[in-house]
């Protein structure tokens, strides 16, 4: 049943907005159905449904329509979701409303299993499409195929890569692999030979008598598998601003940028150790003891970029693109290719113990596979659990979720220089003509100022002390590094 008040409610809403919204797709249908009436049935299938309103002009400031006939909307509306592969399931009424009666039909999402849903006589790669705003984008290709995943389970982590060799694999973290395994499971693996266990586990194969490593292989315990794959690295970036584009003004697009390689394990420690040395710690005082307060907890940081790397888009489209850890001035982002996979969503995260693997290898062998504190992963479906539970402690806000069919974002927002020791104003006219430079600039050196201000390097970095100790400015680089920068402090 249709709630005839929620109806009467979104249409007095659309009213005072002056258009319909991403969950709702009004039509005035006044000869027939529209043709377009397909994608939008698409588009809601293949998110998290909605609702299509019939019989109402969204160019009239949303009056009913004069001559149209509900009855034969109702038909034809079923027909369209009959024509739909699979077939959608909606519940359609009439719904009475002011003088006349508007036709509502809630499209329920597609299961992920059944994901696309496609206009049938265009076929899968021309039929399927996806909500944008208040209208309805065509999938890609690349995204069609992600969203076809879920109907059986990748397995593209368990591709032989036949130009490797067994010798690719650090053998030092292939016995400890061996030893996890047998240390836990010994009635299944404690009396088999390395070679067995390794097969079974999904880091080689043999095939015609010639034993290749995986691709999950690779990635757990490689000794450098961008050789083969040269994208699947992690990219570092630290701008200056609070955007690609801004900060700033010498021709320099960012402060600085690494590319990480190896196996998952050494990339996640070279990713915490950048972020350990390129963001601040403030300090508080609590009962007379100082207490440091690193911009971001490393506990969050560690969770999110192992998330990032165990469920990324493995596929052949997908090996194009790295994965990204950007810092700015106000946050720090964490994208990987492809979105949630199968029953994840975005309002369950950190509220369900449970998750789907896209990547299931290889998400089986980061659970044996040694880091720097212990193993890559848990798979135990808590790893949002953690982020959360990392903030919180940390009295940080909630990590913020971007998701889609083509990649995964998670947002870490930047301390405020008010949990830090209280700040203080400039103490003279220089170092407010400094702040300004800075402002203008995005960051600055040293070298700059002393350029700008025609000074001399000890009486600069004085100044620049005052600056720092009165968290108005804030280094971009480790102490003492040759390339050091200031940006403004945010408030």
């Amino acid at each position: 049943m249709i709630d005839i008040f929620e109806v009467r409610d979104l249409i007095s809403h659309m009213r005072k907005v002056g258009s319909d919204t991403q969950a709702c797709e009004v039509k005035e249908a006044a000869q027939g159905l529209p043709k377009s009436i397909g994608e939008t049935i698409s588009a809601f299938s293949n998110m998290s449904g909605g609702l299509i309103m019939l019989g109402l002009s969204e160019k009239q400031n949303f009056a009913l329509v004069p001559g149209f006939d509900s009855q034969r909307a109702c038909s034809e509306l079923q027909a369209a979701a009959d024509s739909m592969t699979p077939v959608v399931r909606m519940k359609i009424e009439k719904i009475p409303f002011e003088s006349g009666t508007v036709v509502v039909a809630r499209v329920p999402p597609a299961p992920a299993f059944q994901r696309p849903c496609f206009i049938t006589k265009r076929g899968k790669y021309d039929g399927s499409f996806i909500r944008s705003g208040d209208g309805n984008r065509r999938l890609s290709a690349y995204e069609v195929d992600r969203l076809a995943e879920a109907r059986t389970q990748p397995t593209f982590d368990l591709e032989p890569v036949k130009t490797a060799t067994f010798a690719d694999l650090n053998p030092e973290i292939v016995k400890k692999i061996v030893r996890r395994v047998k240390d836990l499971f010994p009635r299944v693996f404690g009396q088999l030979e390395e070679e067995t266990i390794l097969i079974q586990l999904g880091m080689i194969v043999r095939i015609d008598g010639v034993v290749y490593p995986t691709m999950a292989g690779l990635l757990a315990a490689g000794r450098f598998p961008q050789q083969f794959f040269p994208r699947l690295e992690v990219v570092f970036t630290l701008y200056a601003g609070t955007s690609k584009a801004g900060g700033l003004q010498t021709g320099e697009r960012y402060v600085h940028s690494q590319e990480l390689v190896g196996s998952i394990p050494d990339m996640l420690t070279d990713v915490l150790t950048l972020v350990r040395q390129k963001m601040n710690v403030g300090a508080l005082i609590e009962g007379g003891l100082r207490r440091d307060v690193p911009d971001y907890p490393l506990a969050a940081v560690r969770e999110a970029v192992a998330n990032a790397l165990q469920h990324r888009d493995y596929s052949p489209e997908g090996r194009g693109t790295h994965v990204q850890v950007n810092m700015y001035a106000d946050r720090l982002e964490i994208t990987n290719p492809g979105g949630l996979y199968g029953i994840a969503a975005v309002e369950s995260l950190g509220k369900e113990d449970m998750s789907s693997a896209r990547n299931l290898y290889l998400s089986r062998l980061l659970a044996y596979t040694p880091c720097e504190d212990g193993f890559v992963v848990e798979n135990k479906g808590a790893g949002f659990m953690v982020i959360e539970s990392a903030l919180a402690q940390a009295s940080k806000p909630p990590a913020k979720v971007e998701n889609s069919v083509s990649l995964f974002r998670l947002t870490l927002e930047k301390r405020h220089q008010a949990e830090a020791a209280p700040s203080v104003r400039p103490r003279n006219q220089l170092d407010e003509a400094m702040l300004e430079e800075i402002r203008s600039r995005g960051s600055m050196s040293v070298k700059d100022m002393m350029a700008m201000f025609g000074l001399s390097r000890p009486t600069i970095a004085k100044h620049i002390r005052n600056l720092v100790e009165g968290k108005l400015i804030e280094p971009l680089e480790p102490r003492r590094s040759p390339k050091q920068r200031y940006r403004l402090a945010l408030d």
